[in-house]
């Protein structure tokens, strides 16, 4: 059977991650969620003082990268792949808003996407792949033969990582949640390495008022009309 490289980028909070575990559970493909390694970056940074909101040691992370090891280990009790850094699951500690709030910094640093990048690229080699983050196609696989690009507007998105968070028992107020997803839009979209920016042959999917369900069919679709 064809065999292809589906890329979703867009904007934070958009629910790429949600969609594309759907797909390659769907499809038999892996699925690769390039914002956990961003995340998990920051992590590292912040366990080593390199970050916090005041204070960025550039330098010191790149020289320490190489202590950075990344891996994805699959879950069969909740369907996916979690993140590991340096052989410890950080999944839950890699989805606050602490790190939200920090990560941006780190995905700016040049050495760190040029790391993270050729990682990506070997991942997907083979094809068979769904990942997600804001340069698969037009970094990462541009030449992808699907590519989807994900918006919705910055109260919707707030909201859902709001109510995601609360879910997760963690103390936020809706207010820092929408500040955080229109200063990663600013820094993610400016910055001079990889800026988020829509791939020319990506389609746009505006999900404000899709469903989860709706959303997947949507995109499904595609998909089988890219493998027929």
């Amino acid at each position: 059977m064809k065999k292809i490289t589906i890329a979703i980028d867009g904007f934070s909070s958009t629910g790429k991650s949600t969609l594309a575990k759907q797909l390659a559970k769907e499809l038999g493909y892996v699925y690769v969620d390039t914002g956990a390694m961003y995340r998990a970056v920051t992590l590292f940074a912040m366990q080593n003082n390199f970050v916090s909101e005041t204070h960025l040691d550039k330098q010191g992370l790149i020289d320490k990268l190489s202590k950075v090891q990344l891996e994805f280990q699959f879950n069969p009790d909740l369907g996916f792949a979690e993140m590991y850094l340096n052989g410890i699951n950080v999944e839950n500690e890699i989805r606050t808003l602490e790190v939200s709030r920090l990560v941006s910094k780190i995905a700016e640093i040049s050495q760190v996407r040029s790391k993270l990048v050729e990682q990506q690229q070997q991942m997907g080699k083979n094809k068979a792949i769904v990942m997600d983050g804001r340069d698969i196609g037009t970094v990462v696989f541009p030449d992808a033969e699907l590519k989807i690009f994900m918006t919705a507007s910055p109260e919707t998105r707030a909201k859902r990582r709001y109510d995601e968070l609360l879910e997760k028992g963690q103390s936020v107020t809706f207010a820092d949640v929408l500040q955080n997803v229109k200063e990663r839009d600013h820094i993610d979209t400016n910055r001079e390495d990889s800026p988020l920016v829509k791939a020319d042959d990506a389609i746009v999917v505006d999900n404000s008022a899709l469903s989860r369900e709706e959303q997947f069919e949507l995109v499904l679709n595609l998909i089988k009309a890219k493998l027929s």
